[in-house]
């Protein structure tokens, strides 16, 4: 199968279900070395005038050193039959082994970007924002003690989608 890149303003999607309900896979790297993970929190719209996705990574995600020493990274979305491959992917660290190869997901590269072939859609991903989160910025006092126990709070990455691509049929 091949992709096609598509105007960003061409999609027709929620993204309430693309991300808290299917599920994405965040990827940074290229063909010398990359890593992923899925996200299942985020956002997308826009920001300082440019087409954007909101992403979160706690600090020991082995894809965060990936994200933090590249510009870009891709966001991609996947059939339903995929569901639990995004959940392993999710689960096991790529320093422990090559978990994308345990799933069958095969690698493909888009301008140094990589992403799996098994995706349906692409977004590629220019940073332009990382912010750390901390418990003196919230304001729901429930949030610190539910979803940060262990204290590794996430950091938030802003980023412009530069190129958008969906799977020709």
């Amino acid at each position: 199968m091949t992709f096609r890149s598509v105007p960003y303003d061409s999609l027709s999607l929620n993204p309430f279900t693309k991300i808290g309900k299917e599920w994405a896979l965040l990827t940074a790297g290229d063909e010398n070395g990359f890593n992923t993970m899925t996200v299942s929190w985020g956002a997308m719209g826009f920001m300082w005038g440019k087409p954007s996705v909101t992403v979160y990574i706690r600090p020991q995600r082995y894809t965060k050193e990936f994200v933090d020493t590249r510009d870009t990274f891709t966001l991609s979305f996947y059939p339903a039959e995929k569901k639990d491959a995004l959940s392993y992917l999710g689960k096991v660290s790529g320093r422990d082994e090559d978990k994308v190869k345990k799933v069958g997901f095969t690698p493909a590269f888009t301008n140094g970007n990589a992403y799996f072939e098994e995706a349906e859609l692409v977004l590629v991903c220019r940073k332009m924002s990382r912010t750390p989160l901390r418990p003196e910025q919230f304001l729901d006092e429930t949030v610190d003690g539910r979803w940060y126990p262990n204290k590794d709070y996430h950091e938030m990455y802003i980023a412009e989608v530069i190129d958008v691509l969906v799977k020709e049929s």
